[in-house]
C-alpha cells in the first residue's frame, strides 16, 4: 500500500505526525509513505525508515515573489513531481486549506478531518473521504487516531513512536556529559526569563556538567553569549542544521526546553526533557514520549495561547509574568530525577 502525507510544517507539527507513520506500519507491514514538507524541514521525515520519497515544497518562499517566474517554474516542478505517482491514499495530516489545495493536484483517495475536527473546517470541503477527531486530544494522539481510521486498524494506545533511531546520530566516541538549553522560540511569550537560565546554569555547574547553548537567530546568538558570559560550563554552539543539532540533542545527558520544535525532536530522539510552558498548553501541543517533563504556568490566565501578555509588566519584575513560578530548583530537581534514571 503507497501513502501520500501532507504534512508541510511546522517543526513541531512535522514531529507530531511520525508515531501515526509507525503504528500503521506496525498494522500494515507493507505500507511505504511519501510525504509533501516545506524544503526547510525535509529532512526530517527522511529519519523515518517507512518514508520513501520526500518531495519538498516552498511555499513559505514562494509567497513573498509568488508571481515571479523563479516562483511559477518551482511549482511547475513540484507539480510534476507529485504527478508523477499514484497513491492508494493521500492523508492531508494538517487540515488547512493550503494543505487540501495541494492535494487536489495528487493522484488518489484524498483523506482528512472532517468539518468540525480540521484546523480551517472549509479544507474539509475538498477531501473525498474525512473523518472525525476530538480537537482536545493532544495533537500526536489525534494525526493517530486520524491515520488509523484512514487506513483501517485500531487505534493503539501504547506511548508515541516515533520511528527515529537515536543510534543514527549519538556519536558512542563522544565522552562528554552535558545538557542541552533550548532556550530560544518565536513567541516573546514563551521565552523563559534569561536570568533564571543563567540560575540554571550555575546549579548544573556545581555538580561539573557542560551545558551547550544553540542558537537560530542573532538574537537567540546574542543571548546565549550572554548566559555563557555570565557562567563557566556554558559552550555557545555554532549554527547548526537539522542534523547537526540532532548530533547534539542525542549525545545530551538532559534538555530542557521552552515550547519550541526542537523539542519535540528532543522527545522524538528520547532524550529526557524537561520543558517549559506559559501561554501554550501542553496538554493539546506538549512534547510527548519517554522521559518527558513538563512544568507549566499556575497564573490563572494560562493558557492564553497569545503572542502577547495582556498582564501590566509592572505585576511581575519577570517578563513574561507567567514564568515567574517556574524557579530553577524546581527544574533541577526533575533533571536530578532524570539523571537518576
Amino acid at each position: 500500500m503507497r501513502v501520500l502525507i501532507i504534512k508541510t510544517s511546522s517543526m513541531g507539527d512535522i514531529i507530531h505526525t511520525l508515531p501515526a507513520l509507525t503504528d500503521a506500519t506496525h498494522a500494515l507491514p507493507s505500507i511505504t509513505f511519501d510525504w509533501i514538507v516545506e524544503e526547510n524541514f525535509a529532512e526530517i521525515p527522511r529519519w523515518h525508515a517507512r518514508v520513501n520519497k520526500v518531495i519538498p515544497i516552498a511555499l513559505r518562499r514562494w509567497r513573498k515573489k509568488i508571481f515571479s517566474k523563479q516562483t511559477l517554474n518551482e511549482w511547475k516542478k513540484f507539480l510534476t513531481q507529485l504527478r508523477m505517482e499514484e497513491y492508494d491514499l493521500v492523508i492531508d495530516a494538517q487540515g488547512l486549506l493550503k494543505s487540501a489545495f495541494i492535494m487536489r493536484f495528487s493522484k488518489g483517495i484524498r483523506c482528512g478531518l472532517d468539518k468540525h475536527s480540521a484546523r480551517e473546517w472549509f479544507a474539509a470541503l475538498l477531501y473525498q473521504r474525512s473523518y472525525s477527531v476530538d480537537k482536545k486530544q493532544h495533537a500526536v494522539t489525534r494525526i493517530r487516531h486520524l491515520f488509523s481510521q484512514a487506513l483501517g486498524y485500531p487505534l493503539p494506545t501504547t506511548t508515541p513512536s516515533y520511528g527515529v533511531d537515536r543510534k543514527r546520530f549519538y556519536d558512542e566516541k563522544n565522552t562528554e556529559n552535558y545538557l542541552v538549553f533550548l532556550h530560544g522560540t518565536t513567541w516573546e511569550t514563551k521565552h523563559w526569563p534569561e536570568e533564571y537560565w543563567i540560575q540554571l546554569a550555575h546549579l548544573v555547574n556545581k555538580e561539573g556538567l557542560l551545558i551547550k547553548l544553540p542558537w537560530g537567530n542573532t538574537q537567540e546568538r546574542e543571548r546565549a553569549a550572554r548566559i555563557a558570559a555570565a557562567c563557566p560550563n556554558v559552550q555557545v554552539l555554532p549554527k547548526l542544521d537539522l542534523a547537526g543539532m540532532a548530533n547534539v540533542l542525542a549525545g545530551a545527558k538532559s534538555i530542557v526546553a521552552v515550547d519550541t520544535g526542537l523539542g519535540h525532536l528532543a522527545a522524538a530522539l528520547d532524550v529526557p526533557t524537561v520543558s517549559l510552558y506559559g501561554p501554550t498548553n501542553p496538554i493539546l501541543t506538549g512534547a510527548i514520549g519517554k522521559s518527558q517533563a513538563h512544568l507549566s504556568s499556575k497564573l490563572p490566565c494560562s493558557p492564553c495561547m497569545s503572542r502577547t501578555c495582556a498582564l501590566q509588566q509592572n505585576l511581575s519584575p519577570l517578563n513574561p509574568p507567567c514564568f515567574a513560578g517556574i524557579l530553577p530548583s524546581d527544574i533541577w530537581s526533575l533533571l536530578n530525577i532524570n539523571k537518576n534514571n
